[in-house]
């Protein structure tokens, strides 16, 4: 090999455990991208809780179209969580 030669490497694979993922695996994940809808019983009545992909509650909505809907007004992609 000469001076101006590189090296080739094999690009290496990394392993993560996704049940003990850190934020900066989450954000590479495109974590920021994502949300949820759960459906909850708030005050007797069925909601739909709007979650980030990490678990941090974002919004209420009355139906499952809206937070969809909601979610997608911000540029996120939708999840459904049954």
């Amino acid at each position: 090999m000469t001076d101006t030669e590189t090296p080739t490497t094999q690009p290496q694979t990394v392993r993560i455990d996704i049940r003990h993922l850190t934020v900066e695996q989450l954000a590479g994940l495109g974590v920021s991208q994502i949300a949820y809808v759960k459906p909850v019983l708030m005050n007797g009545t069925i909601a739909f809780a709007i979650h980030a992909a990490d678990g941090t509650p974002m919004a209420m909505a009355d139906d499952r179209d809206l937070a969809v809907a909601a979610i997608r007004q911000h540029e996120m992609l939708p999840t459904l969580v049954h």
